[in-house]
């Protein structure tokens, strides 16, 4: 593969980096199977290139590096009655579980708005930079799909109830949350970055690195949620939906309150498979474990009434009112949700 100069993603070598840099500015940089395609062919260069020390993701633009998935396109490919929205799911959740064990340190500039597919680009990666201009968040339970991506691996895992907050209600979060939460790594200020890749170009040795980095890191802003972590962990403890708005409406705080309608505002069949996706992930031993399971979730999503609607209420009319069905949690059984997680005819192939 020589140097992509053009199109959707640019590839090209500076100094020491292999540079893959996300070029759709006009759609926050999102994501779909071309895309995917070309930087996982850029992966297997830069891996063979003897002179390439690390790996650089970034993109173009000063809105984010990526909002996410390309949600038209998998919105017109349902609606066509076509495979094109699981096989892009599939391309990128195996571009997801290649960077998670690419060779060469993977750095991920996470710069501005980074949803989804943006945080699927980035969270698998050896060094992850946040700005103080970063928002990152999971929001597919407001568009009838589920979080993905390999994000559940990170949203088990963060402390207490935090990540299934998240999961729940899609609510983004900023540079200090990102790294108390195990998305990120370091906060890098936008106006340096510049001079970092200056530096980073230069290095001959991936050891030197870290080092380099940490002479860039400031402290990170933005560090809210740790403020409500009790009453999180409170409410958030449950395994059932129910229960856990049930928690939020006995609390009287005002915090409680518009959580619960956050939640209740969201896709029904979406906020289970959520909550079903983060307690399997607690389970889990590998990013892939997990990879796996949001495909079979997210191609059981894609396939109901809701995924259309989603998307139709976001995205296409953008009048923000979508109709559920169904429209109540208590209307979706516990056997409902368990076959939205059983083995499919296509599934993701992910290299070791």
């Amino acid at each position: 593969m020589t140097d992509v100069l053009e199109g959707p993603v640019l590839v090209f070598r500076q100094g020491a980096l292999g540079r893959i840099k996300l070029n759709r500015p006009k759609a926050l940089n999102s994501l779909n199977t071309e895309m995917a395609g070309i930087i996982s062919r850029a992966l297997d260069r830069f891996e063979a290139e003897g002179g390439v020390v690390a790996v650089l993701l970034d993109g173009t633009g000063d809105r984010g590096l990526c909002a996410g998935g390309d949600i038209r396109e998998m919105y017109e490919a349902v609606r066509a009655g076509t495979d094109g929205a699981a096989r892009f799911l599939r391309a990128e959740y195996e571009l997801n579980a290649r960077i998670a064990r690419f060779a060469k340190p993977f750095i991920a500039i996470m710069d501005g708005i980074v949803m989804g597919g943006g945080i699927g680009l980035s969270v698998h990666g050896r060094h992850r930079i946040v700005t103080e201009r970063s928002r990152l968040a999971m929001p597919e339970v407001s568009i009838g799909f589920v979080p993905d991506v390999g994000a559940t691996w990170y949203l088990a895992k963060a402390p207490g109830e935090l990540g299934t907050y998240l999961a729940l209600t899609g609510e983004s979060f900023a540079a200090g949350d990102a790294i108390q939460l195990g998305f990120a790594d370091m906060m890098i200020p936008t106006g340096r970055l510049d001079e970092l890749v200056e530096t980073l170009v230069k290095v001959s040795l991936a050891d030197e690195i870290e080092t380099i980095l940490e002479d860039f890191e400031e402290p990170a802003q933005g560090i809210v949620l740790p403020a409500y972590r009790d009453e999180i962990d409170a409410a958030f403890l449950h395994d059932d939906a129910e229960s856990i708005v049930a928690a939020l409406d006995r609390s009287v705080t005002a915090f409680a309150q518009e959580t619960r309608e956050t939640i209740l505002a969201k896709c029904p069949m979406s906020v289970k498979l959520a909550l079903r996706l983060v307690r399997l992930a607690r389970n889990a031993s590998t990013v892939e474990e997990c990879l796996l399971n949001e495909y079979r979730a997210g191609v059981h999503a894609i396939q109901r009434p809701d995924f259309l609607e989603g998307v139709r209420a976001a995205i296409v009319d953008k009048d923000r009112k979508p109709r559920w069905e169904p429209a109540e949690l208590s209307a979706i059984s516990d056997d409902e949700v368990a076959r939205c997680f059983e083995p499919l005819a296509e599934e993701p192939h992910f290299r070791r």
